[in-house]
């Protein structure tokens, strides 16, 4: 069953990957807290003849996401693949960082990931699966400003490694993607100070075709991490 569950799948990677993921074939569970968003993805992708599901869930809510995840499971199934993008940033030093700025971060960038995981593992550990979680070059890299979010992607690159060794024996097979900028409208965002040039970065479709590249490796190999930059560098 090619069934693949991914958050954050209105905007930017997210909904790129949508449409390259029903493009290929694969049954989709979209996860967003904007519903007409996702309804409007799901209409234009009616030519694929992929079934669509819609999970309206907001991630910075953590009483909200143990409910929606369960409730799509009983209704669509145990997905295949799971792929975690659903992310934010706030720019701010951090000892000058509000609590709340930090804890939304955290809860979004990496606490949501911990609890779905929880939540689709069990019942993924009888026919096996893979977990793609989108990390980014902020995970093992510096950048003034950027400190929390660095440290919600460093903490979502550990997690992963040590999920992968604990449910290796349970057919379930967990990396990361590590990206280098990509040019989404998460840079239009009012919490973010860029004047990056964005036709210098990643476009958002070639990193969902590599998505689906990982996604459709076969079940006896995993690609553990890879990292996908600019060919210009970081900005």
């Amino acid at each position: 069953m090619k069934l693949a569950f991914i958050t954050g799948a209105t905007k930017g990677i997210g909904r790129s990957t949508a449409i390259t993921f029903a493009n290929a074939g694969w049954d989709l569970i979209l996860l967003s807290r904007d519903l007409e968003m996702m309804e409007t993805l799901r209409d234009d992708l009616l030519e694929t003849r992929s079934k669509i599901n819609l999970l309206k869930c907001d991630l910075s809510n953590e009483n909200e996401i143990e409910k929606c995840v369960k409730e799509s499971i009983k209704k669509y199934g145990c997905p295949s693949v799971l792929i975690n993008n659903a992310g934010i940033a706030f720019n701010s030093s951090l000892v000058e960082m509000p609590l709340k700025n930090w804890n939304e971060i955290i809860q979004i960038n990496l606490t949501s990931v911990f609890q779905i995981c929880s939540l689709i593992v069990p019942p993924m550990r009888k026919n096996g699966g893979l977990i793609i979680n989108i990390s980014s070059h902020a995970s093992n890299n510096v950048f003034p400003e950027w400190g929390a979010y660095c440290v919600s992607k460093s903490a979502l690159a550990m997690y992963t490694r040590c999920l992968r060794e604990e449910e290796r024996s349970n057919s379930i097979r967990a990396c990361t993607i590590t990206l280098g900028s990509v040019s989404t409208s998460l840079w239009d965002s009012e919490s973010i100070k860029s004047d990056f040039d964005r036709s210098a970065m990643l476009s958002s479709t070639k990193v969902s075709n590599t998505i689906l590249y990982i996604a459709e490796q076969p079940d006896n190999q995993i690609i553990e991490d890879l990292t996908l930059m600019p060919s210009g560098g970081a900005f």
